[in-house]
C-alpha cells in the first residue's frame, strides 16, 4: 500500500476499504472474556498503518478490558521495516501475509501458540489448507496456507504442515476483481482481457500499486492468451518483461484514463463516468452505489486476486503484556469483530461466531449469496443494498473458491518496481 493511498484510507468514511479495521484493535470490546485488572495497566502498543487505528475504538477496548491500546501508526511498507529493524518498538503487529517473507527469516516474530487460542481449530481451512468447502483454491503467490504455520515458537522458517505455531492469526481478508458501470457498458463482462480491450479506450483504469498491479495485469494477459504464469506472484525477468510490455503498448494507444493510486480516485472515476472498467476494491464499488449509480464487482471466469491480513506477536513480547496480546487476539476471534467485518464486505476468521452475532438476512446476503430480505446497512447505518437485491460474486464459496491467486512480493521485487515505473512514465 502506498503512502498516498494509506492516507486517503485513513480519512476514508467507513466504507473506504480497510476503515474496515479500523475497529480490528477495539471493537471486539463485548466483555465476554475476564478483564485485565486495571492495576496492572497493561498498554499494547499496536503497529499498523493508520487506517486500521481508531481513536473512539482504543478508549473503549480500553473501558472494557483495562488494557490500553497505543497505536503506533506508519505507511504498509514501514510496518515490515519496523518488524525488520525495530522488533521491540510493538508489542502487536498487524500486517499481510506476503509481508512475511520477509520478517519470519529475522526471528523477529514469535510463533503464535495455537493452545492458547480458544478459536484456532475454527480458523477457515482457506488458510490452514488451502480450501473452501473441501475444495483447493488457487494458490499462486503468498497464498496463506504456504506461510501461516512456523515449524515451534523461535522458528525462522515456516513448516511444510500444520503446527502448534502460527506465524499470524488471520484478521480480515477479501478477493479483488474489476469493477465496472454496467449502464455504460450495456453488455456482458466475463473476462479480465476485457480491461484491455479497445473498445473501452480511454475509459479504463488499472491500479498504479506495483505488486498489486501487476497482478492485475497478469490476469489480464493469461486471460487474453498471451502466456500462461507458473506463478503470477513470482514472476521471472523474462515474464516481468513481456507483462509491462504488453501494458506499455495498452497505454500508448490511449487505453487508460488513468493509473490510479488511492480509493477516493477510483470513486471519483467511476461515479463520474470517465472509467467504466477499472481495478477495483469491494468498499468503493459500495460507496460509488451510495451516490445512487450503478456500479458491479464483477465476477470473472478466470477468477479472483485474493489478499489477506493478520495479528502476529514480536519474539520479545513476555509476561504480562504477552497475555494481554492473546487475551486481545482471542477475543478478535469472538465473533463480534467478524460480525462487522463481514457487514462491509470483508470475511472473518472463524466464521462460526461471526455468524452468531449477526441476524439470519444478514448472514444470508453477505455469506450465502442470497437476496436480502431487508435494506443491507453498514454498521454506521449507511444503507449498502435494498431488499432483494443480491451481492455481486455470490456466496463465500463461490467467491473464496474463485481465488486465482494471492498478494504477493516477488523475489524480483526490484526490478519489477523499476519495470512498473517505466510502464508510469511510458
Amino acid at each position: 500500500m502506498s503512502d498516498d493511498q494509506a492516507k486517503t484510507l485513513d480519512v476514508q468514511s467507513a466504507i473506504a476499504r480497510r476503515t474496515l479495521l479500523k475497529g480490528t484493535a477495539g471493537i471486539l470490546a463485548t466483555g465476554m472474556f475476564p478483564a485485565v485488572h486495571a492495576a496492572d495497566k497493561i498498554v499494547l502498543r499496536y503497529l499498523g498503518t493508520a487506517v486500521n487505528q481508531d481513536k473512539a475504538i482504543g478508549e473503549k477496548f480500553k473501558a472494557d478490558t483495562g488494557i490500553e491500546i497505543q497505536y503506533v501508526a506508519v505507511t504498509t511498507d514501514d510496518v515490515t521495516k519496523r518488524a525488520v529493524t525495530a522488533p521491540n518498538s510493538f508489542d502487536l503487529i498487524d500486517t499481510e501475509y506476503f509481508s512475511l517473507k520477509k520478517i519470519v527469516p529475522t526471528g523477529n516474530l514469535k510463533g503464535i501458540d495455537t493452545k492458547r487460542i480458544k478459536n484456532a481449530d475454527k480458523i477457515t481451512s482457506l488458510f490452514t489448507t488451502g480450501q473452501v468447502a473441501g475444495k483447493a483454491v488457487g494458490d499462486q503467490g503468498t497464498a496463506p496456507k504456504k506461510v501461516i504455520y512456523l515449524e515451534g515458537e523461535k522458528s525462522k522458517v515456516f513448516a511444510k504442515s500444520p503446527t502448534q505455531f502460527m506465524s499470524l492469526i488471520p484478521t480480515v481478508y477479501n478477493a479483488d476483481t474489476l469493477g465496472i458501470r454496467p449502464d455504460l457498458i450495456k453488455r456482458p463482462i466475463e473476462s479480465w482481457k476485457e480491461l484491455l480491450n479497445p473498445e473501452f479506450k480511454g475509459k479504463a483504469a488499472i491500479l498504479n500499486i506495483p505488486s498489486i498491479g501487476i497482478m492485475d495485469a497478469a490476469m489480464v494477459v493469461e486471460a487474453m492468451g498471451l502466456y500462461k504464469y507458473p506463478d503470477k506472484g513470482n514472476m521471472t525477468k523474462k515474464e516481468i518483461d513481456l507483462t509491462i510490455k504488453t501494458l506499455i503498448e495498452a497505454k500508448k494507444a490511449g487505453q487508460f484514463r488513468s493509473l490510479w493510486k488511492d480509493f477516493n480516485e477510483s470513486v471519483n472515476l467511476m461515479a463520474s463516468g470517465e472509467v467504466v472498467i477499472q481495478s477495483m476494491w469491494s468498499p468503493a464499488v459500495t460507496a460509488v452505489r451510495t451516490k445512487g449509480i450503478a456500479c458491479t464487482f464483477q465476477p470473472l471466469k478466470e477468477g479472483y486476486r485474493a489478499w489477506a491480513a493478520g495479528f502476529g506477536l514480536p519474539a520479545t513480547l513476555s509476561g504480562k503484556k504477552l497475555d494481554g496480546a492473546y487475551e486481545f487476539i482471542n477475543w478478535f476471534l469472538d465473533g463480534w469483530a467478524g460480525a462487522y467485518l463481514n457487514r462491509q464486505g470483508y470475511y472473518s476468521a472463524v466464521l462460526e461466531t461471526a455468524k452468531a452475532k449477526m441476524e439470519a438476512y444478514e448472514w444470508a446476503y453477505w455469506m450465502e449469496g442470497k437476496a436480502a430480505e431487508k435494506d443491507i446497512k453498514s454498521p454506521n447505518g449507511d444503507l449498502l443494498a435494498k431488499a432483494g437485491s443480491k451481492r455481486d460474486g455470490g456466496s463465500y464459496e463461490q467467491r473464496m473458491g474463485g481465488i486465482a491467486c494471492w498478494n504477493a512480493v516477488m523475489d524480483e521485487n526490484n526490478y519489477m518496481v523499476q519495470k512498473w515505473n517505466e510502464f508510469v512514465a511510458a
